[in-house]
């Protein structure tokens, strides 16, 4: 192993371009102004309304943890609960229209034919 040459590293010069060389011979370049910070401040989403409130209002520790938990778990059950509706909402209009066409199939003049045979045969 010994006889294997040693891989080249790759090194990011000051200008971004990478480049194959051993970092102990590149000459670092000379800082000529003030170092630059990239500070990012990052702002809380607008859906914490809840948390904000508790935690301005210095209620604590325990309503934070109540809104985190059971905003989404409230925001679940109010979904599900719609699903069911709409699902029993959709069957009561399907089986309504199912009837509505029975009624009106048997209602016609073969309906009337049929409700006064069944008059006839209970009448013997």
């Amino acid at each position: 192993m010994e006889s294997l040459p040693e891989l080249p590293r790759v090194v990011q010069l000051p200008d971004g371009r990478y480049i194959y060389a051993d970092p102990a011979s590149i000459v670092p370049a000379q800082q000529t102004g003030p170092q630059i910070v990239h500070q990012h401040i990052h702002q809380a989403p607008p859906d914490r309304t809840v948390q904000r409130i508790a935690l301005g209002s210095g209620v604590g520790a325990g309503a934070v943890a109540a809104g985190v938990y059971f905003g989404p778990l409230l925001v679940g059950v109010l979904t599900a609960i719609a699903a069911n509706l709409a699902l029993l909402a959709f069957l009561a209009v399907a089986l309504t229209w199912g009837a509505v066409n029975v009624v009106r199939s048997v209602g016609g003049t073969d309906g009337a034919a049929a409700a006064r045979n069944v008059r006839k045969a209970r009448r013997r």
